[in-house]
């Protein structure tokens, strides 16, 4: 434990994530760093998910209350407790909306619980709306823990506040961003964000932003020195204000594995050998067709690079039925299970990362100075991919025929090509050498004491819980 343990030792915290692993392990990491502040936390999670988030802070003092996940929650399959086993994401609001029926529960735990340990603040996730009303009705402040960066927050703001796509003539029309002019966007970067506006999951999409302009503030999975004109654009407003305290995965020990997994002993295999690897990955939500699978896997036997590409099971099924594996046998292998991302990120010789650009990934990525290849599919992923490679360039992105992000069928033809270029080419050798530059900046704004995103945090810590020791006066 740090010098600072004892700093705040006097304060409990409680933590809600959403259900899904994406959302879950930054709030983990978030955890670590209040404990190291000598912090009581407390995290709330549904039965089903528990089991991951006990292990995953077996070695330390979090308090975890399980709350049952809504039974017969229309149009949700039974045992389902997280977006990463929705049959569909075109499920993901009616998950969200399914959500709010633990709130009576959640209450009832709350009331319980600063009856024994009064409760500082309440950090909990942006899709979990009704956690304000919540949070409110104990005096407990509120803010939110947002997935995404604030390059996303800004432009999204900027865009819809400035009804800059309406007068788009077609979807994948480059528009220029007023207030921010060297960014140019599609209408394609946004279909994937915004809910259909006559469609039943608006509503519940209108309850979060409701929700999130209310509350406290933001806790944001980034760090200032990626981002300042963002973050500064964003707090100068005066709005609920943006606290940036990431990378939250260089917060999470790094532990090897007591029996190396047989990728590990491949990668250990390749290191050995000087050879450079590429990482391919697209999370655990993205839905890829068996054409586009098709497609990858040739993309990726033609580029005749190292790679390791992890795929959920029932997507494997369709391309090693062909034989697939046999045919890269000795440079290629395919996982068809969840790995330990940063293990595979960490190892020198992986020199590239063919991602979905979640934010998550993304961030992971670069902290381990790996230049990414980026594919966006859904949700946010344009706009984070658009930052990768426009803003930040420490990217590539995948051959389109658009000039929007959107997630379309890619040729194998054209992912070769990238992945020669990623791998192999000029432009591959430059985003590497700004990866690896921007990696130490996100080292040292988490460097204990002295780094921007810890004394952003020390800061936040400070502010709120003075304001409610003032309430208590």
């Amino acid at each position: 434990m740090d010098t600072n343990s004892s700093k705040f030792s006097i304060h409990h915290v409680v933590l809600f994530p959403f259900m899904s692993k994406g959302h879950i392990i930054p709030i983990l990491n978030l955890a670590r760093l209040l404990l190291r502040r000598g912090m009581a936390v407390t995290m709330f999670t549904t039965t089903g998910n528990r089991p991951f988030i006990s292990e995953s802070l077996a070695d330390t003092s979090v308090c975890i209350i399980d709350i049952p996940f809504p039974q017969n929650a229309p149009e949700i399959p039974p045992g389902v407790e997280s977006t990463d086993l929705l049959p569909s994401m075109s499920l993901f609001f009616s998950f969200c909306k399914a959500t709010k029926q633990m709130q009576p529960m959640v209450e009832e735990k709350l009331q319980g619980l600063v009856q024994v340990q009064p409760v500082s603040f309440m950090v909990s996730d942006g899709f979990l709306w009704w956690t304000l009303e919540s949070a409110t009705k104990f005096g407990l402040p509120r803010l939110v823990f947002s997935g995404m960066n604030q390059f996303i927050s800004c432009v999204s703001r900027a865009v819809f506040e400035d009804r800059l796509l309406d007068g788009a003539e077609s979807d994948d029309e480059l528009i220029t961003v007023t207030r921010f002019p060297w960014i140019k966007v599609t209408r394609n970067d946004f279909n994937t964000v915004m809910p259909n506006p006559n469609g039943p999951t608006m509503e519940v999409f209108i309850d979060q932003v409701k929700s999130m302009s209310n509350s406290l503030g933001f806790i944001v999975n980034s760090f200032y020195e990626l981002e300042k004109v963002y973050i500064d654009n964003w707090n100068s407003e005066k709005i609920p204000k943006v606290w940036c305290v990431g990378p939250l995965c260089l917060a999470e020990p790094e532990l090897e594995p007591q029996k190396k997994p047989f990728w590990i002993q491949w990668l250990d295999q390749k290191l050995a050998q000087g050879c450079s690897v590429l990482y391919v990955a697209f999370g655990s939500q993205a839905e890829v067709s068996s054409e586009q699978l098709q497609q990858i896997a040739m993309g990726l036997q033609e580029s005749k690079a190292n790679f390791l590409w992890v795929l959920r099971k029932k997507e494997s099924e369709s391309i090693l039925d062909e034989g697939f594996e046999e045919k890269v046998k000795g440079r290629g292998i395919v996982v068809k299970q969840w790995v330990d991302q940063r293990q595979i990120l960490k190892y020198q010789c992986i020199e590239g990362f063919l991602s979905h650009c979640g934010w998550n990934s993304a961030l992971e990525s670069i902290c381990y100075g790996v230049p990414i290849l980026a594919w966006p599919m859904i949700a946010e992923q344009a706009l984070n991919a658009r930052m990768v490679v426009e803003e930040i360039k420490v990217g590539l992105r995948v051959d389109s025929t658009c000039n929007g992000m959107k997630p379309g069928f890619v040729k194998w033809d054209g992912l070769m090509k990238m992945v020669k270029e990623l791998m192999e080419g000029e432009m591959g050798k430059q985003v590497r050498k700004r990866v690896k530059e921007v990696a130490e900046l996100a080292k040292m704004a988490m460097a204990d004491g002295d780094g921007s995103s810890w004394q952003t945090l020390d800061t936040l810590i400070n502010e709120l819980c003075n304001k409610k020791q003032d309430v208590r006066l």
